[in-house]
C-alpha cells in the first residue's frame, strides 16, 4: 500500500508539497522480522545538514518546509502519514565470533519511498533512541559520527562507489555519553535496504526456513527480479551467485580508493552491494598493504589487505544459511553452493586486475598487465607513498614535460625504475575520472568533528562541498584539503564512537 508523506500540521502549507510516497513493503513480512519502534523525544533538535540534491532524487519538494520543520521531521519528533517506525532484525558474525541476535540497536526503518526514477529506497534514523535490540546501550549517537557518516557516504557516492547515502543530520540538543559527553545527533540514511548476511543468519540462527524462504523471496524481488521465476533452490543458488557479483564489485572499487571497512561484520554486509556502515573505516593515506585503522581490530582481521578474503568468508556464511533451501539432501546442498563460492577467488582476481588497470590507464589491456599490477602495488608497499597522489600524478608523468613535483613524487627505486619502464610500454591512457585528487582524508574529517563539538560547521560544509566534486577539473588545486597528512596529523586509530 502507498501512503502520503504528509507532516500533521495544519499550519504548513502542504499544497506546495511534491509527495514521497512511503511504500513500507517490509512491514508485509511477517513480525518476527522487525519489533516496533518509537523515537524518543529530544530537547531542541537542530538541522546540521539537507541533502537537497539526494532530496530530489527521492521526489521530495522540500521547499515548503523551514529548517525547523525539517529538524522535526528526521528526528523523529513529528508524527508523518504513512511512516511507520521499525527496529529490524538481524544477527551476525562479529569480528569471528556469531551474535545470534543483534538488531538496529539505535537506529529505526522510517519505512520505503519511491524515487523519481520509481526505485525504492529504505529511510532510516540512526540515533533516535532506544529499540527492542539496544540490550544495554542507550540507542542514542553522538553528534560526530553521524557527521562522519554524512560525508564519507556521500563522497563515496561521488566517488562512484556502491553506499548507503545521507539525506540529513540533526543535532540532537540533548548529550550522549560515552567516554565523555558529546553533543547527540541523528542521520538520516538512504540505502537500497537495509537487508544483510547477518539478517539470513538470524533465521537460520533460528532453524527457521519458512522465513528464511520468505526473506530469500523478498530479497530477489527487491534486489534481483531476474530470478523471481525460479524455484526456490535455484533461486538461493542464483542469489548467492548475483549477491558476491555485487559484493565482489564493491570490495574491488574499496581497495582501488584505498578504503578500509573496518568492521566488515557479517551485519555489515548488504546484499544490494552498497557500503553499509560507516564506524571505524578510514580512508588510506601513505600506503601499507595491511593498513589497520580501527582500534578494536587487534589482530589485524580487517586490514586493507584482508578485505577481498573476509568477503569470501563473508559469503560463505551467507551459503551456510541458504543450506535448507536447496532440498531435504544436505550433501547436495552442501557441493552446489561450493560450487558457486569456488568461483568467487577467480571472480576477486579478475575485478581487482580490472579496477588497477584502469588505474594506470590499461583499460582493456587486462591481460597483459598483471605483473605491472604486481610490480606497482610492490613498489607502493617499498616505498610507501601516499595512494591518492601517487596515482592523481601518473597521468602528469605522460606528458612530454611532467611537472616537477610530479617527478620528485616518486622516489627513486629499482622496482620503480623496473615498473615504470614496463608500464609505459603498454602505452597507459589515465583518465582524469578515474584517479581523484579529493579523498576523505581522515585528518580533516576529525578536524571538522572537532570544529563541529565547537559550534563551529564551516570546515564540515567546505569539505562536503569540495567531495562533491572528487576529479580534477583543471581548476587550481585546493591544496590544504588535497594533501596527505604532516606526521602529526596522522590518524592511526578510528573508533565507533557511536
Amino acid at each position: 500500500m502507498h501512503h502520503e508523506f504528509l507532516l500533521l500540521d495544519n499550519a504548513l502549507n502542504l499544497a506546495k508539497m511534491k509527495i514521497m510516497k512511503f511504500i513500507n513493503s517490509y512491514y508485509v513480512l511477517p513480525e518476527r522480522f522487525y519489533t516496533d519502534f518509537k523515537p524518543s523525544i529530544f530537547k531542541k533538535p537542530e538541522l546540521v545538514s539537507f541533502n537537497e540534491s539526494l532530496a530530489k532524487d527521492l521526489d521530495f519538494d522540500f521547499s515548503a518546509f523551514s529548517q525547523e520543520d525539517l529538524a522535526m521531521m528526521f528526528s523523529g519528533q513529528t508524527s508523518l502519514n504513512g511512516s511507520i517506525f521499525k527496529s529490524l532484525a538481524y544477527a551476525g558474525h562479529q569480528f569471528g565470533h556469531f551474535v545470534p541476535s543483534l538488531g538496529d540497536g539505535r537506529a529505526a526503518l522510517m519505512g520505503e519511498v519511491e524515487s523519481a526514477s520509481g526505485k525504492t529506497f529504505d529511510l532510516q534514523l540512526k540515533g533516535s533512541g532506544p529499540t527492542a535490540f539496544s540490550r544495554r546501550g542507550d540507542g542514542f549517537s553522538a553528534l560526530g559520527p553521524a557527521l562522519r557518516e554524512y560525508l564519507v557516504s556521500e563522497s563515496m557516492f561521488h566517488l562512484g562507489i556502491p553506499t548507503t547515502r545521507s539525506l540529513a543530520v540533526v543535532a540532537t540538543g540533548d548529550l550522549v555519553y560515552r567516554e565523555t559527553a558529546s553533543p547527540g545527533g541523528i542521520l538520516t540514511r538512504v540505502a537500497s535496504s537495509h537487508i544483510r548476511i547477518g539478517t539470513f543468519q538470524y533465521f537460520a540462527a533460528r532453524r527457521d526456513t519458512e522465513a528464511l524462504e520468505i526473506l530469500l523471496n523478498y530479497s530477489i524481488n527487491r534486489h534481483y527480479p531476474e530470478h523471481a521465476h525460479l524455484s526456490i533452490g535455484d533461486k538461493a543458488l542464483s542469489f548467492l551467485s548475483s549477491v558476491a557479483k555485487k559484493q565482489v564489485e564493491l570490495i574491488s572499487h574499496w581497495m582501488g580508493i584505498g578504503f578500509i571497512h573496518g568492521v566488515m561484520n557479517t551485519d555489515n554486509m548488504a546484499i544490494s552491494g552498497e557500503t553499509l556502515d560507516f564506524g571505524p573505516c578510514a580512508f588510506m593515506d601513505h600506503f601499507n598493504y595491511h593498513q589497520v585503522f580501527s582500534f578494536i581490530d587487534k589482530n589485524g582481521r580487517y586490514a586493507y589487505s584482508q578485505q577481498p578474503h573476509i568477503l569470501l568468508w563473508n559469503l560463505s556464511r551467507l551459503a551456510d544459511c541458504l543450506v535448507p533451501l536447496l532440498g531435504a539432501n544436505e550433501a547436495s546442498a552442501v557441493e552446489k553452493l561450493n560450487a558457486v563460492l569456488t568461483s568467487i577467488p577467480k571472480l576477486i582476481e579478475q575485478e581487482m586486475r580490472k579496477v588497477f588497470a584502469r588505474k594506470l590507464g590499461l583499460d582493456g589491456k587486462e591481460s597483459e598487465c598483471e605483473d605491472v599490477i604486481s610490480q606497482w602495488i610492490n613498489y607502493l608497499e617499498e616505498t610507501h607513498i601516499d595512494f591518492t597522489w601517487a596515482h592523481f600524478y601518473l597521468d602528469d608523468l605522460l606528458k612530454e614535460s611532467p611537472s616537477k613535483d610530479a617527478v620528485s613524487f616518486f622516489p627513486q627505486t629499482q622496482s620503480g625504475k623496473n615498473f615504470f619502464e614496463a608500464w609505459k610500454k603498454l602505452s597507459p591512457v589515465i583518465k582524469l575520472s578515474v584517479n581523484p585528487v579529493y579523498i576523505p582524508r581522515n585528518h580533516l574529517i576529525e578536524e571538522a568533528i572537532l570544529k563541529a563539538y565547537q559550534g563551529d560547521f564551516s570546515l564540515f560544509h567546505r569539505l562536503n562541498k569540495r567531495w562533491l566534486k572528487p576529479f580534477h577539473d583543471g581548476g587550481e588545486i585546493e591544496f590544504d584539503l588535497a594533501r596527505a597528512p604532516l606526521e602529526q596529523e596522522k590518524i592511526k586509530n578510528t573508533f565507533c564512537g557511536t
